[in-house]
């Protein structure tokens, strides 16, 4: 009797991606050579890969309560962090956005707690009396995600749009991407004729409240 047993196809979980999605974004995956090898383990599949990170996603669970049926935790968190480091979520990102190009966006910041822990970017946000990080996030007006500035709570919200600027200007990816932004949606934290100036120079970028 042969010992070659195919792999049973497993049940879809309603976070995968359809053959269609699949099909779009595999023209924005990073390049994994058949058979290579990371850290001793067999190239994993990268759909598999993918539709792992969107059940985290969607359920919001921890690496090690994913389920048996997809990529074992280590080999999921190891291309995770690859693709985190080397900018491959930006690009996937980028491609995936520009199907629905807009010349308008919001931005807005988030406070958000961090542990004592927690590393570097760390502070006080006086207004919000939190201590941790602060994030800037510009979408467009479809609520799509375009970009984002991780800093730490003291920062003010003036300043915290200068510096996500700041970064669309050095990132390639970002740059092309939000190049046909021309206003940018904003509260009144972002009064100021300085920031007003400061994103005309950049990107001819206008903020308005």
């Amino acid at each position: 009797m042969s010992t070659n047993h195919k792999k049973e196809k497993r049940k879809s979980y309603p976070s995968d991606m359809s053959k269609n999605g699949w099909k779009k974004l595999r023209q924005a995956m990073p390049v994994v050579p058949s058979g290579s090898k990371h850290g001793g383990r067999p190239a994993a599949d990268i759909r598999e890969v993918m539709n792992a990170v969107l059940y985290m996603v969607k359920t919001g669970y921890s690496w090690r309560s994913l389920p048996h049926d997809l990529p074992c935790w280590q080999t999921m968190h190891g291309y995770f962090n690859r693709w985190s480091k080397g900018g491959s979520w930006e690009a996937m990102n980028c491609f995936l956005a520009k199907k629905a190009r807009t010349k308008a966006g919001c931005l807005d910041s988030q406070s958000v707690k961090t542990p004592a822990c927690g590393g570097r970017n760390r502070d006080y946000d006086a207004a919000k009396q939190i201590r941790g990080r602060k994030r800037f996030i510009l979408t467009d007006t479809q609520g799509l995600l375009l970009a984002v500035w991780l800093c730490a709570a003291s920062v003010s919200e003036k300043m915290g749009a200068k510096c996500l600027l700041r970064y669309l200007r050095r990132s390639f990816n970002l740059g092309e991407l939000c190049s046909q932004v021309k206003l940018v949606w904003v509260d009144g934290r972002y009064r100021g004729d300085d920031l007003r100036r400061f994103a005309q120079s950049r990107k001819g970028t206008e903020f308005s409240r």
